[in-house]
């Protein structure tokens, strides 16, 4: 699935010289694991900025969420061109905001583990939730969900916040897409392996996790190919659950009070090339949403592979957001 030619999208740079403009600034809302010094951020504005003669300014977020609630908040006066950190979990609520445009580009090239066609939104990578464990602390992980919700109170899991953290939504889905109506007491019953719960992914994974505070983490199924690529060790991995994982794609968007339009579409077709997209695997750590070829770090084949791949369509997401977070958030009062 990830293998396939680069030759089919060699011919997809040479547009974007038509449609930018000189002395051209496109702002573009992101997420700070996207826009970090270690994040593929940089790397992308070098390679785009020596293609469309023209200045790509990042506006740093906390998070998804934030993203979203910024545009909404600013509505029409925004200084937004593209917004970049939205994903499957909050598309839907960012669409019917009406402040968005269509991209009209071809989404051909895709390589997603579903079938993609959205006239807003261009996905630019995706991942599994996981739960990403220390094999020093923890040699023997549970293997399902079931097993970790029923885990005895000395396993101490750090999870986040799914008002504020697109992962932390992801696991509110995750429990939904695998409990249903249930899913409000498995939360009650995994509430004493929760040793906090963070406002962000980074929050959580740098200044707890890799410190050790626990032994477990929310995270993604790519999250063990850094440290295996980067930091040269396989000691965190992912737990691969029996009842299979929750599919997070990352995704884009124009925004409809642009000034930029025609620029902002020749970021968003440049994003399924792969000067951007080779900057995914080890600086976003995720799956690249187009077939990278030989350019995809082998370590990737030694991620989990899910069987069993969940997902709750996200106009689904959208309508029920508000009450499972209240079902979340009574099973967390004590």
């Amino acid at each position: 699935m990830l293998r396939r030619s680069l030759t089919l999208f060699a011919g997809l740079a040479l547009p974007l010289l038509a449609s930018a403009q000189s002395n051209n600034t496109l702002t573009v809302y992101t997420h700070p694991s996207f826009a970090a010094e270690w994040g593929p951020g940089p790397g992308v504005k070098e390679a785009f900025e020596q293609k469309c003669d023209c200045t790509l300014e990042y506006v740093v977020l906390d998070s998804g969420g934030d993203i979203l609630q910024r545009l909404r908040l600013e509505g029409n006066s925004t200084d937004a061109d593209v917004v970049l950190g939205l994903d499957t979990g909050t598309m839907e609520t960012a669409r019917q905001t009406g402040l968005l445009a269509q991209h009209s580009i071809s989404l051909d090239s895709l390589d997603l583990p579903i079938e993609w066609q959205d006239s807003l939104f261009v996905p630019y990578d995706w991942g599994y939730f996981a739960f990403v464990y220390d094999t020093e602390q923890l040699p023997n992980p549970p293997k399902s969900l079931e097993e970790l919700v029923n885990a005895p109170e000395e396993l101490q899991i750090i999870i986040q916040d799914p008002r504020t953290s697109t992962p932390g939504l992801g696991l509110l889905l995750w429990m939904k897409a695998v409990y249903g109506d249930r899913a409000g007491e498995k939360w009650q019953a995994l509430s004493d392996n929760i040793l906090t719960t963070t406002k962000s992914w980074s929050d959580g994974y740098f200044s707890l996790f890799m410190n050790g505070e626990a032994p477990m983490i929310l995270s993604y199924s790519t999250s063990p190919a850094y440290h295996m690529a980067i930091d040269k060790t396989d000691r965190y991995q992912a737990a691969e659950f029996e009842e299979g994982h929750y599919l997070q794609v990352e995704v884009a968007a124009l925004v409809e009070a642009s000034e930029q339009k025609a620029l902002a579409r020749d970021f968003l077709q440049f994003i399924l090339t792969a000067d951007f997209q080779r900057h995914i695997p080890l600086k976003n750590v995720m799956f690249p949403a187009i077939d990278l070829g030989d350019e995809l770090p082998e370590v990737f084949d030694r991620l989990i592979q899910p069987d069993n791949i969940l997902f709750i369509d996200p106009a689904t997401v959208a309508e029920k957001r508000k009450s499972w977070l209240d079902e979340w958030l009574n099973a967390m009062i004590p």
